[in-house]
């Protein structure tokens, strides 16, 4: 079994999504971040508009849109915390 990350995705009013992923990945004011388990300690500005995907076990893929926020890297996992989040649709894909 690969090594996943625990991953929690909170806009302002609701928790999205609490789980497991293999990467996240999100644009951040400083560039696109790639976040792997083992990945060293950070916190990131989500850029704006931004997109913060979550590849699960399996191959699944969530893509979510995202408005403001900040992408914490822990040893415990990745924390993202959105002022909006909402699903992408497939054209909305990049």
């Amino acid at each position: 079994m690969a090594k996943e990350l625990r991953v929690e995705l909170v806009a302002v009013e609701e928790r999205i999504f609490t789980g497991t992923a293999e990467l996240v990945t999100a644009r951040t004011t400083e560039g696109e971040l790639g976040v792997l388990p083992g990945h060293a300690p950070m916190l990131g500005q989500l850029a704006e508009p931004g997109q913060v995907r979550l590849k699960l076990a399996g191959g699944d893929t969530q893509v979510w849109n995202v408005t403001g926020g900040f992408i914490s890297v822990t040893g415990e996992g990745v924390t993202v915390l959105a002022e909006e989040c909402s699903p992408a649709s497939a054209a909305d894909r990049h």
